[in-house]
């Protein structure tokens, strides 16, 4: 293929932005197809078409080209028909796979009910797969990259080889599994090879498809993808170097780490901007943040908190709140944190040990601590534009995106320097770096850190050059689409 031709790339992923969205996979699969699109490739996404998709306000239509087909599974089939639409303002298709068996659920991957994951998670997203490998060749647009995104995908490689090995539609397709989480690793029951197709001779002691007895999905997209990248140069060596990161892929990683690299994610410019967005109290810019002292009032007063007389400045975390995120830090520093000149908004959701302690704090500490436990983008939007600071002590973080977002809305990120977030957040100096980072995963220097990022906002002259510095970044989707075209070509040679 020539260096001037359009790629024809497929991305499959379990979730995308606005359609279906958990986290940053959804953002990413939202965002990234058409900062292609817009470099001249050809870019098409295929999802699930979950309940909440069908039933929301989107312009979908059955597929013209293909009504439906039954796609095996084990000694059953079941039934996929397909749904089309574009990413609006895109020319980017997005095709959705109906099957009420498996997606007419209340939830993603959990029950919103119990917080469970669905018991048939496996048989699930094997039927996902299939039927993406079955549409495709019905759509009767061939196909040089098939871009795997995470577990719910990463069998995909093996099929291709197995399954479809002789089918000529895909002789000149090649594959990329990206990872945005290794802790996700979709790990089976040797039966889950039996509802793939895939014969039980390819299941055997440190073949692609074992991993201590089970089948590992992500395993065996790593072992049989043409190449694997992460969402961090960084994360890309933790998880090959570490077992703390890599969680039992660090030696399988190892054996392919010429073929590993890392991208970091960009973010939407035009949803993450406070110049516009619709979202957030008042707007503001780099040349007038007086918007910015609205939001910041308008948000206290949303949370019920005073505004404290003298300099005080107000802590923004959105999270979700589990031990990765680092919430166990700022539990073993409570005391710390509640005896310092600050205030602190939480949102997200998690382990209920971390819902308690934060309503034990509001509780205790009404003028300094507030939260709220739920989804809710409007409010993130708020508080990225309220907050002086966002504090992601993270235990290990594949690439991050509120910190980029932060640095758009002048809002000073404290992190930890793991993942994406050492990639992204320059430590702060006398007149460089772009916001406060720690490395030891330890409260007391996440402590050192917040201390350090209150010193500097004492200062407003230092605050405001810090702040001008961050938000005349470009966090936008424009480099990384443009490596990772060059990851596609270093493919499809």
């Amino acid at each position: 293929m020539g260096l001037n031709n359009p790629l024809k790339i497929v991305m499959l992923a379990a979730e995308a932005s606005p359609f279906a969205k958990v986290g940053g996979l959804g953002d990413v699969i939202g965002s990234l197809p058409a900062a292609l699109g817009n470099l001249g490739e050809k870019v098409s996404v295929i999802i699930p078409a979950y309940r909440m998709v069908l039933s929301g306000s989107f312009d979908l239509h059955p597929c013209g080209k293909v009504s439906g087909f039954d796609v095996p599974m084990k000694s059953d089939s079941a039934y996929a028909s397909v749904y089309q639409t574009r990413f609006e303002r895109t020319d980017v298709d997005i095709y959705l796979i109906e099957s009420p068996r498996y997606f007419d659920r209340s939830g993603i991957y959990t029950d919103s009910e119990t917080g469970d994951e669905y018991p048939d998670s496996m048989e699930r997203y094997v039927f996902f797969m299939k039927s993406a490998l079955e549409l495709l060749p019905r759509l009767e647009q061939p196909v040089d990259i098939l871009h795997c995104h995470d577990s719910h995908t990463s069998l995909i490689p093996g099929l291709l080889k197995i399954n479809h090995r002789a089918d000529p539609f895909y002789a000149g397709t090649r594959t990329l599994l990206t990872i945005h989480n290794i802790a996700y690793q979709g790990i089976y029951s040797k039966e889950s090879l039996d509802y793939a197709g895939i014969d039980s001779s390819h299941f055997f002691p440190m073949s692609p498809f074992e991993y201590w007895g089970k089948v590992n999905f992500l395993k065996a997209g790593i072992e049989l993808a043409d190449k694997v990248n992460t969402v961090s140069r960084t994360y890309s060596m933790e998880i090959r170097t570490s077992p703390e990161f890599g969680m039992g892929m660090e030696e399988v990683l190892r054996r392919r780490e010429d073929d590993i690299s890392g991208i970091i994610n960009g973010i939407d410019c035009n949803e993450w901007n406070p110049e516009t967005d619709p979202l957030i109290p008042a707007c503001y810019s780099i040349h007038d943040l007086s918007g910015k002292a609205e939001c910041k009032k308008q948000l206290l007063q949303y949370f019920g908190m005073p505004q404290l007389p003298g300099r005080v400045p107000l802590i923004g975390i959105v999270s979700r709140l589990t031990d990765q995120k680092g919430f166990d830090l700022i539990q073993e520093a409570v005391g710390e944190i509640t005896n310092l000149d600050l205030q602190l908004v939480v949102l997200g959701t998690g382990q209920p040990q971390y819902h308690s302690l934060f309503r034990q704090l509001a509780s205790k500490y009404p003028q300094k601590i507030a939260a709220r436990f739920s989804f809710d983008n409007a409010l993130a939007h708020r508080i990225e534009a309220g907050s002086d600071m966002f504090l992601m002590p993270s235990r290990f973080e594949p690439c991050g995106l509120n910190q980029l977002y932060s640095f758009r809305y002048g809002t000073v990120p404290v992190v930890r320097a793991t993942g994406g977030l050492a990639d992204t957040v320059v430590p702060y100096g006398s007149g460089s770096g772009t916001g406060f980072s720690f490395s030891g995963y330890s409260s007391s220097e996440m402590m050192i850190a917040i201390r350090q990022a209150l010193t500097v906002y004492s200062d407003p002259a230092r605050w405001r050059a810090l702040q001008i510095r961050i938000m005349s970044q470009d966090w936008s989707w424009d480099k990384p689409a443009r490596e990772y075209v060059q990851l596609y070509r270093s493919i499809h040679l």
